[in-house]
């Protein structure tokens, strides 16, 4: 039996994502595709910082899930949280290079959603690839062998 959405981790959340925003690229919705590829990151985003909750604490999954909705956001999840959590780990680094791509793919979102603006096939490709680059090297920081995986017969650029 499928499991329901809600019953999904982070991780396969994200990749539920990535599927369907393929599936909005190869229909040429560029815009929808743009903001389904920003949730997928800020998904990754949320399993990062729940691992570093786990790690660093013993605070209860209900208060990790109020700080995510707190932290509002892409960036807010980055710069409240998930930079706060690595500080001083080796992590650090990565996260801080990372930064940049999350702060882009925010902005492409936001412009979006709050202003109704559209996005082209280049300006989507481009948005997606930086979106993939983000979330994997992510996850990757937690779970090396991590990679999105493709719809079975797409082809995608990214």
């Amino acid at each position: 039996m499928k499991k329901t959405y809600e019953q999904r981790t982070d991780l396969e959340k994200c990749q539920s994502q990535w599927h369907k925003l393929q599936g909005l690229h190869s229909r040429e919705e560029w815009s929808a595709a743009i903001v389904r590829a920003a949730t997928a990151a800020e998904i990754a985003a949320n399993y990062a910082i729940r691992v570093e909750f786990e790690r660093q604490s013993q605070l209860s999954v209900l208060f990790v899930d109020s700080t995510l909705v707190w932290a509002n956001g892409l960036a807010g999840k980055i710069d409240r949280l998930l930079a706060p959590l690595t500080h001083g780990t080796k992590r650090a680094k990565a996260v801080a290079q990372l930064k940049n791509l999350a702060s882009t793919i925010n902005s492409t979102r936001n412009a979006i959603v709050h202003r109704g603006e559209f996005r082209d096939e280049d300006e989507a490709t481009e948005a997606i690839g930086k979106t993939r680059r983000f979330i994997e090297g992510l996850v990757r920081l937690y779970e090396p062998s991590f990679k999105l995986r493709s719809r079975k017969g797409m082809r995608a650029s990214w």
